[in-house]
């Protein structure tokens, strides 16, 4: 009985163990669910997650914005991630650059990518 005790022990420590385990290329240090600044917005993951949001933003919207840059970033781990980005695009006229907040959930195991929320930012 006692062995028994010790495996269940056990068990439940793994199993929290592995629950606990999160990617720490997102969210080194942050707690699940809440957000996480991104230390590199200049990451390949990071630029390819700001395309797809445009991207998505002028399919959805027929707008025809180019993004520009990076400003910010914040990740969340959910079912996947959620990237908030804030962003600088311009269209093609001459009315120069504006930002934008853009929230991407990301689930990369499954090839999954959804623009959840895309707008203006006013100083």
């Amino acid at each position: 009985m006692r062995l028994e005790c010790h495996h269940v022990f056990f068990l439940l420590l793994l199993a929290l163990s592995a629950a606990a385990t999160v990617d720490s290329r997102i969210e080194p240090s942050g707690l699940v669910g809440g957000w996480t600044p991104i230390e590199n917005l200049g990451d390949p993951h990071v630029l390819e997650i700001a395309k797809f949001a445009v991207t998505e933003y002028n399919k959805q919207s027929g707008a025809s914005l180019n993004l520009e840059k990076v400003i910010k970033g914040d990740t969340q781990v959910v079912a996947g991630t959620n990237y908030r980005l804030i962003l600088s695009a311009s269209s093609g006229g001459s009315s120069g650059t504006s930002n934008y907040e853009a929230i991407v959930w990301e689930k990369p195991w499954q090839n999954f990518k959804s623009l959840t929320s895309f707008k203006p930012v006013h100083a």
